[in-house]
């Protein structure tokens, strides 16, 4: 396992993915970018796993493209146009699937997330950082506006500061990044994983096929006029509320004991 791009971990219904490249801050290279596609595909047919985690192997979370990778790709005889291409349709692909997982994904973030790594942590639903970790979008620094990143972050925190982080390149610090709403919570760095753990511990207690329509509802409705989105989540819990175990539930909770959970 410990010479694996991308390694997992299961242990009560959470399932811990770690980016394993830490020579590289765990770039996602087209390896790692397939890997996590992998994965991705895999969970969203199991339905043992509630929750996800998902981080970094060594010294930080995730730095970003491959530019190696990237350069390299100039010795096409369009420049690299078809191959950069392809690497951002995949990338997100990749993003909009790990959003579109029925399990909570929380990103466990030391060190720094830049660049991809940084829209990484914005596209997962929850996240956890270590003091001292840096976030940015940095890629203007070089000559290359973050755009796709742009698209995770603008829809995490406020445009003003997502476009000062973007038109800038410079880094944030965890305390910064809780504060405009990019994390959920900074944590001391030798407590990052337990405090994680402990998150995921408290979602993967839920229902899973509850969590699993609340989170494709969540989504969804971010994206609708204030109408329509009363009337799709309207459905949504008339949809919840048939589920055997929303019966249940709310019959043990008037009855005032524990609720017998079946399997959906």
């Amino acid at each position: 396992m410990a010479d694996e791009l991308l390694t997992r971990a299961d242990q009560d219904g959470i399932a811990t993915l770690t980016l394993n490249a830490p020579q590289t801050l765990n770039v996602l290279s087209d390896a790692m970018l397939a890997a996590l596609q992998s994965q991705i595909e895999a969970l969203s047919e199991d339905r043992t796993t509630r929750v996800v985690v998902l981080r970094g192997a060594g010294r930080a979370f995730c730095a970003g493209h491959d530019l190696r990778e990237m350069t390299a790709c100039r010795q096409a005889p369009d420049g690299g146009a078809a191959a950069f291409k392809d690497l951002f349709d995949r990338c997100a692909r990749m993003m909009m699937g790990l959003q579109a997982l029925p399990q909570p994904v929380i990103a466990e973030v030391h060190g720094i997330a830049t660049a991809a790594g940084c829209q990484l942590v914005a596209t997962a639903d929850m996240a956890v950082a270590a003091e001292g970790t840096r976030f940015g979008v940095n890629g203007v620094n070089i000559g290359l506006f973050c755009s796709t990143p742009m698209v995770a972050l603008s829809r995490n925190i406020p445009r003003k500061q997502a476009f000062e982080m973007l038109t800038t390149g410079e880094m944030i610090d965890a305390a910064r990044a809780q504060e405009v709403g990019l994390i959920n919570k900074v944590v001391p760095a030798e407590d990052l994983g337990t405090e994680t753990a402990a998150l995921a511990a408290r979602v993967a207690e839920k229902r899973g096929e509850v969590v699993a329509i609340g989170k494709r509802a969540f989504y969804e409705q971010a994206q609708m006029p204030l109408a329509e989105a009363y009337a799709y989540t309207g459905d949504v819990m008339v949809q919840n509320m048939a589920f055997r175990n929303t019966e249940e539930g709310i019959a043990a909770f008037l009855d005032k004991r524990p609720p017998n959970w079946t399997e959906e």
